[in-house]
């Protein structure tokens, strides 16, 4: 297909139309491919990828420079920028993928009943999913190596900041896909900017099984909304860290400032600070002072500021701000009842930390907070699906049904049910 930029809205439905027939055509060989063929389009992939990486950094450069001219901010620009080391870390991924068990065709359990029937459940592929993100281009391969050895076939809609630098990945993996005997059209990539292309997608009932929307909350407001196909959804990364009364003071200050300022553009990065009142005089100093040393603007509430004159005046809307940028807001709290009171009024069920010594204090923290992630004495930084073992992820899940937290092999299948008889009637 031809790239187009600005289509009619009858052209983005036929786009999005062919897509959906050309995917529907892939989807039973895949389902059905065995590993070794998955596992050969994967370390293909990977290898293209290692060889193609001018092509990617050059199609990379043509994204940078329409942010930089577009006014993107510094943050926004590193979740989009690939270096080296990025596009090593994509074909690392793909490898770490290959390495992984096939879920496919697992036995989740097996029972017998009175009557002499056999049952068991199976995994399989979910389908046709699609996915739906913003600037990241990591995302690209990502999404495309988990789907391609899960089984399923993905139709992927990438942001127009990064659109050269996916439409290199996917012809790379639609190559690797062809040299292992599989369908190209098992990846592809939706091949127009216009957003009209998404409500197509988010129409797409006969052929569409999941919509994976990644990005800002206006996308997954829309998506959510908006669609008829069932969404697997990625809200925002309002993630939190508690300081405990009894936390190592060491351990919080390099925990605080490695979970804002690793990476302050991921999903996982700190973007609110709660310190117990009881650690305020003893742990609040050296926490701060590394924030400050390291760039990042402070945003606190009364007994903050009065302890640090750096710190700016924390507003109620910064308790419910995603910045994706060097600053965190720091909320006073009084003790684990009150970072978990305070969770759960502005939290968005993402990821949330505890740095504590008290076991008793972290088991309270782990039991009663109600997010995807949630971790003891550990950086926000690890929610991530690679981190977790699972090779990649195709984004951390904050819904309640079918999976929670990072996306990963096993959350991209579904079951069916095998029923074994011997000419069993029903009587």
């Amino acid at each position: 297909m031809n790239v187009q930029t600005k289509p009619a809205a009858e052209d983005a439905a036929a786009l999005v139309a062919e897509l959906g027939r050309r995917a529907k055509a892939a989807a039973a060989a895949l389902r059905n491919a065995p590993t070794d063929a998955k596992n050969k389009a994967l370390a293909e992939a990977a290898r293209l990828i290692r060889a193609e990486k001018a092509a990617i950094l050059a199609a990379n450069a043509r994204d940078i420079a329409a942010a930089q001219a577009a006014g993107m901010t510094a943050a926004l620009q590193d979740r989009l920028l690939l270096n080296d080391a990025r596009v090593e870390a994509m074909a690392k991924g793909l490898d770490d993928i290959a390495a992984l068990p096939d879920p496919v065709g697992t036995i989740i359990e097996e029972w017998h009943r009175p009557n002499g029937l056999a049952l068991s459940r199976v995994r399989v592929p979910i389908g046709i999913i699609g996915v739906i993100y913003e600037a990241r281009p990591n995302v690209t391969a990502d999404a495309g190596a988990l789907c391609i050895k899960s089984g399923n076939v993905v139709v992927l809609r990438g942001g127009s900041d990064s659109f050269h630098s996916s439409r290199t990945i996917v012809e790379l993996l639609r190559r690797a896909l062809a040299g292992a005997g599989l369908p190209e059209d098992c990846v592809a990539l939706v091949p127009t900017t216009d957003r009209a292309a998404v409500g197509e997608m988010l129409r797409a009932m006969d052929w569409l099984d999941l919509i994976v929307p990644r990005g800002g909350r206006s996308l997954i407001d829309r998506v959510t909304q908006e669609s008829r196909v069932p969404v697997l959804r990625h809200y925002d990364g309002i993630c939190h860290v508690y300081v405990d009364r009894d936390a190592n003071v060491a351990m919080a200050r390099d925990l605080v400032a490695n979970a804002k300022m690793r990476r302050v553009s991921v999903c996982g990065a700190a973007e609110t600070l709660l310190i117990d009142r009881a650690a305020l005089d003893t742990h609040l100093k050296p926490v701060l002072e590394k924030l400050h040393e390291l760039g990042c603007e402070v945003r606190g509430d009364a007994e903050v500021q009065k302890r640090d004159p750096k710190v700016l005046a924390a507003t109620e809307k910064d308790w419910r701000t995603e910045y994706l940028e060097p600053i965190i807001s720091v909320a006073t709290v009084d003790g684990v009842d009150g970072a978990i009171a305070h969770i759960a009024r502005y939290g968005s069920q993402h990821t949330e930390s505890i740095v504590t010594d008290n076991e008793a204090t972290a088991q309270r923290f782990l039991g009663e907070v109600d997010s995807a992630i949630v971790m003891h004495n550990a950086s926000t930084q690890f929610a991530d699906g690679g981190e977790f073992g699972l090779g990649a992820e195709i984004g951390i899940s904050t819904n309640r049904m079918h999976a929670r937290g990072p996306v990963g092999l096993v959350e991209l299948t579904t079951y069916k049910n095998i029923v074994r008889g011997k000419g069993t009637l029903r009587p």
